[in-house]
């Protein structure tokens, strides 16, 4: 919901007025201090520890799994609030070992277009351009860890042309569990090792490559960890359907992780719910 319509809803909405425990009638916070509240947690890193205290109350109401055997990584598109009325320069989504020299190359001209143009993208100057598949996209990526369930235990946002391979190693420190599992995405020949390093079992799906197809024994572990990986999937999709998360909100990468750590504490809960009502 947007701020003014979080106000709004604690005035007059009743599930809303049980939830937080205001009364009718009773003074709300408006909508400018609800927006103040969240960018100093955000500003903090707050919500992350909220996250943390979510999913502690989580196991021990053993509706989470407490000692996961499983991380479960997987990277999703979020477009950016602006809207921008022109495509300047798009990097390939997975081109692992040119995304960095052509984010430099998308910048410079970038920077060339805005001397010619007041365009939106001066508004969100953390998103960037990404072609993914026949489409293009300008906003964030989501990086995702969860556990073999589907509860979402780290979130954190880059821009749209960070590769997955490189981001993996930023993402170890937070994982939890005894094995990584990841799409072919991930895949790289030196990520095995950093899993390794980081005391955990490596279940990246591996990759073929040009005159490297696959061995029969790789073709099985990939299905392997695609029996389990697909959790991940459902998440994203619960996100983007459910909670409307295919835009972000605000403009600018710190407010857009701060959503994404937001969003993850309500699927949680909802998820949780759901495991409630099958009981």
């Amino acid at each position: 919901m947007s701020d003014p319509g979080l106000e709004e809803a604690l005035r007059v909405r009743l599930d809303f007025m049980r939830f937080t425990g205001f009364a009718l009638g009773e003074e709300v916070p408006d909508e400018t201090t609800l927006c103040r509240f969240r960018n100093k947690l955000i500003a903090r890193g707050l919500e992350k520890k909220l996250l943390a205290e979510v999913n502690r109350q989580l196991e021990r109401l053993v509706l989470k799994l407490e000692k996961a055997k499983a991380a479960v990584v997987d990277a999703t598109i979020i477009e950016s609030a602006a809207r921008p009325n022109r495509v300047i320069e798009i990097v390939d989504d997975r081109e692992e070992d040119q995304a960095e020299a052509q984010a430099q190359s998308v910048d410079a001209v970038k920077r060339e277009h805005l001397e010619q143009t007041r365009i939106h993208e001066s508004c969100d100057p953390d998103a960037k351009w990404l072609k993914k598949g026949k489409k293009n996209y300008f906003g964030y990526k989501a990086f995702v860890a969860s556990d073999e369930d589907g509860f979402i235990t780290h979130g954190h946002a880059t821009a749209a042309n960070k590769s997955e391979v490189r981001e993996l190693e930023h993402l170890l420190p937070a994982l939890r569990g005894k094995r990584v599992l990841a799409d072919k995405g991930y895949y790289s020949e030196e990520n095995p090792a950093k899993t390794k390093q980081a005391g955990l079992k490596s279940g990246i799906m591996y990759k073929a490559f040009k005159n490297r197809p696959l061995t029969k024994w790789q073709k099985i572990f990939n299905r392997l960890v695609s029996k389990t990986r697909y959790v991940i999937e459902q998440g994203f999709g619960t996100l983007k359907r459910k909670f409307k998360f295919v835009r972000a909100s605000y403009m600018g990468l710190a407010k857009v992780a701060g959503q994404l750590t937001f969003k993850a504490i309500c699927f949680n809960l909802l998820k949780a719910l759901n495991k409630l009502k099958l009981a």
